[in-house]
C-alpha cells in the first residue's frame, strides 16, 4: 500500500512538472524582427527603401565612419548618433558636400 501511494505521489509530481514545462513553452516570445519589411541588416549594395530606419544602433563612431567610407564617401565628419539611433554627419562624394546618415541596418543615405 505504501509503495502504491509513493508511486502515485511520484507520478503526480512528474505530471505537474511536465505541465509546468508545457505552460512555459506555450507563452510565445515576440518575433525577433517585428517588421519583416525592415530587415536587421541591409542587403549588399541595396538600401532599405525606408532608410534610414530607426532602431537600436550598435555601430561605434569609428565603425559608422568606416561603413560610410566603404559606401564611397570621403571626409566623413561630425558624426553624431541621434535619438532614433541614426548616425548623422557630413561627407564628400563626387565632389559634393552632402549630409549622410547610417542606420542600424547599415544603410547609408545621403540627403
Amino acid at each position: 500500500m505504501k509503495q502504491l501511494f509513493a508511486a502515485s505521489v511520484i507520478a503526480t509530481m512528474a505530471g505537474m512538472a511536465l505541465a509546468g514545462g508545457a505552460l512555459a513553452q506555450n507563452t510565445a516570445a515576440p518575433a525577433a524582427n517585428q517588421h519583416a519589411s525592415t530587415p536587421a541588416i541591409a542587403s549588399p549594395n541595396v538600401n532599405n527603401p525606408g532608410a534610414p530606419a530607426a532602431g537600436a544602433n550598435s555601430f561605434t563612431r569609428a565603425q559608422a565612419k568606416a561603413h560610410i567610407e566603404k559606401a564611397g564617401y570621403s571626409n566623413v565628419s561630425g558624426l553624431i548618433k541621434d535619438k532614433n539611433g541614426i548616425w548623422r554627419g557630413t561627407a564628400n562624394k563626387d565632389g559634393h558636400n552632402v549630409n549622410v546618415a547610417l542606420d542600424y541596418q547599415g544603410n547609408v543615405v545621403a540627403r
